[in-house]
């Protein structure tokens, strides 16, 4: 008897993946929705059907308005029924259908009955489906209801009450602020839940007064609170609190800290878990405030539970990137955890040691890594590469043991994700550390002759033809890039022909070698191939003669592209074919964005004299042909920049202006976007009176005002301004719109004859040093840096002083210079006490220009900068550091 069972549980094992609710469809559900109005209702058959009815509106389907009203009514016969289960099916079924405003009321009296029902069950749910479907209204009638439930006796009652709270804190705000003293006596409930709930409920009545939050979070504090789940909120309310007030300016104590330290000591591993993480995350925590957390989080490393271990070793993980030296005392615990059997655990555990080691334990944590990475998925292997990158370069002479290890791991099974940051890794340590580049370029070749990957075969024939010249023996490369032209597909072929082009051009000696190899490439299959082959030969010289490669040569088939793509697009579109051929210096550089406009509300209709003018332009291809319409510009020469517009008014506010600042080498035009307002007036002759007594090195050479300013209409009137030649000359200047006003007859369309001259007042505007600098990014910016050459570089240090944060000091310097960040070093790491930030850009008289930027806090909240700036032109380097002095 014994096998049949087996065979039958191992039956019951394959199917184990069965659904009860597989193939069922709506309309048999809808057509078994009829039991609800048999006069014998089937308790148990109802509940069922409404269950399948659950399931389709959680999967997605959509009932229609027929559909969801015909189910509604259906189930509110149930009501009739006094099974409990079946009653908390109608609830929920009630809740997720959300009928309309004119469906409510039908089972409004149903439920406010049962809200004042004996039974407890009922009242909750009857709480929490009147708060989901009623509307401000009908909620003032239950408001007394709601609040006596708030303070009810009964812990599931209250908290329904208070869970509704918090719902219909968002759409009806003002009601739920009245029952403020009923949260309040809830917080001191004794149950756990209805604690947690109302104290969520009553920091969200106070959240836009700091001052309230302050006195809660101190009253609280106290010890009034008992739930570990509220002494969690309380903890997190804490450290916003702690956040916002900063250090005590007397005696230097950062306030509640003593309460969070006490938390550490609490019954619940929760509380005393968020306390610990509040203190690792609190604004430049020092090394003392961290030890009594660092402790508590030990502790966790070797507890039973893996979720403990798990938070702990997470939360070290973080505290490690800025207070590496704090975390050491618990690396012989973290050692313990690399064999766990929670694989998350164990990566967490090795990173953090990667993190925190000294040069000695480098080469003990690798042989645990190797046996350690056959076991973890890709994921955790690209969190595990990226520690050891970072190890690597904090202790480069480490550099060989660290490089084997990932030239190991690349040769191994792995997806692209994975293969793709051991590359990177490399890429990153051949750079930075001069010594690993002959041996990290010798990896790379050995794994493209066996690479799957066409994205990272491609990249790395890129890298090694900047790098592998310059190797002190460039020729034992050439054999690993020739077998990509026959081994590989054609966009790899491609790429191996122009990075054995790249060694021609860098390497004579090699040329008459190289020149034979590309020959042979002229008979490739592939058109790209051929024609690349063809193009090098031509260009660096296809005799074969050991000669140096003209310079004018390399930067044409490998100098640098800071012509963006599109732009470069659109200008060869509009070529027309001449005599004169297409001048690549024409093509704008600025990185062209869209300008959104808010779309007018229907309904408005168009009144004033004549057909309106287009609206102003949004980008720059418009705005030169806007400008070079206008004779009085035409001698101005070639616009420079156009910047985004600067609103000059508020919002609904009679006349709508903004402000576009054209920049050319020694004239600014100012282009003012007007809108009237207002149906029952047409403006003419208007015009922007501009005072430039706070400018004095501009003067005002030319004004063309707007004839005509009908309703809702925009047009544009323009101020030039001259300024010195080439320098990126700063001003104020202030603004007044002065026009004549016509009324105008709404019913007719038509405007009477006499206006009244009037003015109105402008926001101020400033020409700043960021209005002479171009965004233009580059691909690879320390290619870039490196081919700018130190020749013109200038480093100074600054400091910038107290800021609320790194983040904020770099927003400040990117917005002060007007220069394009690259490769994502904008975005700063949270808690990071230093950050490198790389720039880039073209000054005005077309100077390109390149920074890199170094912070690092200097103290709790005083930040200190370094500025390194390279450019064409050694006083454009003095210009930007005249910029950041000055600002």
């Amino acid at each position: 008897m014994a096998q049949p069972l087996l065979k039958k549980d191992d039956d019951r094992d394959d199917e184990g993946d069965y659904s009860p609710f597989l193939g069922i469809e709506k309309g048999s559900v809808l057509q078994e929705a009829r039991v609800f109005n048999d006069p014998q209702i089937d308790a148990r058959r109802c509940s069922q059907v409404i269950t399948k009815l659950l399931y389709l509106l959680n999967q997605g389907d959509t009932f229609t308005k027929v559909e969801a009203t015909e189910a509604f009514f259906a189930v509110t016969k149930l009501f009739q029924s006094k099974d409990l289960g079946l009653r908390r099916m109608v609830y929920l079924m009630i809740k997720e259908i959300s009928p309309s405003s004119d469906e409510v009321i039908i089972v409004t009296s149903s439920l406010m009955k049962d809200m004042n029902s004996k039974t407890d069950m009922y009242r909750a749910n009857a709480i929490r489906v009147l708060c989901r479907i009623i509307d401000g209204t009908l909620l003032t009638q239950i408001e007394r209801y709601l609040k006596q439930a708030i303070v009810d006796k009964n812990p599931v009652v209250a908290s329904a009450a208070l869970v509704s709270g918090i719902h219909l804190l968002q759409t009806n705000p003002e009601i739920v602020k009245r029952w403020s003293n009923e949260v309040q006596e809830a917080v001191q409930s004794r149950a756990a839940l209805v604690q947690f709930h109302a104290l969520a409920l009553l920091q969200q009545i106070r959240q836009n007064d700091r001052l309230a939050i302050s006195k809660l979070v101190t009253s609280l504090t106290k010890g009034t609170v008992r739930s570990p789940l509220a002494q969690c909120l309380l903890i997190r309310y804490t450290s916003q609190v702690i956040r916002e007030s900063g250090n005590n300016t007397q005696t230097g104590v950062r306030p509640f800290y003593d309460y969070l330290e006490s938390c550490l000591r609490n019954k619940s591993e929760m509380v005393i878990f968020e306390a610990a993480r509040a203190i690792t995350e609190l604004n430049g925590v020092t090394s003392r405030e961290l030890t009594p957390a660092i402790t508590v989080l030990q502790l966790f490393l070797s507890s039973s539970k893996p979720v403990l271990r798990f938070a702990a070793v997470r939360t070290l993980n973080k505290v490690a990137m800025t207070h590496a030296a704090a975390v050491t005392n618990c690396n012989i615990d973290m050692e313990s955890l690399i064999s766990d059997q929670n694989r998350s655990v164990a990566t967490l555990a090795i990173t953090t040691l990667l993190k925190t080691g000294n040069e000695s334990s480098v080469d003990r944590l690798m042989k645990q890594i190797t046996n350690f990475m056959s076991d973890i998925a890709d994921e955790f292997k690209i969190v595990v590469v990226d520690a050891i990158r970072s190890l690597c370069l904090k202790f480069p002479l480490k550099y060989r043991s660290l490089m084997n290890f990932l030239s190991g791991i690349l040769r191994e099974e792995g997806g692209f994700e994975y293969k793709k940051a051991i590359v990177d890794s490399i890429v990153i340590l051949i750079r930075d550390i001069p010594d690993a580049k002959e041996s990290g370029l010798l990896h790379l070749c050995e794994f493209i002759e066996d690479c799957e990957f066409t994205y990272l075969s491609t990249q790395i024939l890129h890298f090694l033809g900047i790098e592998g010249p310059k190797t002190s023996d460039p020729s034992k490369f050439i054999r690993y890039i020739y077998n990509r032209v026959h081994l590989e597909n054609p966009t790899v072929r491609a790429c191996a022909v122009s990075t054995l082009a790249r060694f021609a051009a860098s390497v004579d000696a090699l040329k008459p070698r190289i020149f034979v190899l590309l020959k042979r490439c002229l008979f490739d299959s592939d058109d790209e191939v051929r024609d690349r082959a063809t193009l090098y030969l031509s260009t660096l010289g296809g005799d074969g003669l050991v000669v140096e490669t003209d310079e004018t040569a390399r930067d044409f088939l490998f100098g640098l592209f800071d012509v963006p793509l599109v732009n470069l697009e659109n200008s060869l579109k509009n070529y027309a074919p001449s005599e004169e051929s297409f001048d690549i210096n024409s093509v704008p550089k600025e990185v062209k964005t869209h300008t959104f406009v808010e779309k007018k509300a229907p309904g408005k209709k168009q009144i004033g004299l004549g057909a309106p003018p287009s609206g102003p332009p949004s980008t720059a291809d418009a705005y030169e042909k806007l400008l070079s319409s206008i004779p009085e510009f035409g001698n101005f020469g070639k616009l420079f920049k156009s910047s985004a517009p600067v609103e000059l008014t508020e919002a609904e506010t009679e006349y709508a202006v903004n402000v576009v600042k054209h920049v050319f080498d020694s004239h600014v035009v100012f282009q003012y976007n007007c809108t009237n307002t207002i149906p029952e007036q047409l403006l003419e002759d208007v015009v922007v009176i501009v005072d430039a007594s706070e400018a004095e090195e501009f003067s005002e050479v030319f004004s063309k005002p707007l004839r005509s300013l009908p309703y809702d209409s925009p047009g544009q009137t323009f101020v030039a301004f001259e300024k010195p030649d080439g320098l990126p000359t700063v001003g104020k200047f202030s603004n007044v719109l002065r026009f004549y006003v016509k009324e105008v007859d709404r019913s007719t369309g038509e405007a009477e004859d006499d206006g009244v001259e009037d003015e109105y007042q402008l926001e101020d505007l400033e020409v700043v040093a960021a209005d002479y600098m171009l965004k233009v990014g580059v691909s690879n910016f320390r290619n870039a840096w490196e081919s700018m050459g130190p020749d013109c570089e200038r480093v100074e240090e600054y400091g910038l002083g107290p800021r609320e944060s790194l983040a904020e000091a770099v927003n400040t310097v990117i917005n002060l210079l007007g220069m394009q960040p690259c490769e994502g070093t904008e975005a700063v790491p949270p808690n990071a006490r230093s950050h490198v930030c790389v720039l880039s850009g073209v000054y005005i008289g077309n100077v390109r220009v390149l920074a890199k930027v170094s912070f690092g806090l200097d103290g709790p909240k005083d930040v200190a900068m370094k500025l390194a700036v390279r450019s064409e032109d050694e006083t454009v380097s003095d210009a930007i550091h005249e910029i950041v002095a000055g600002g």
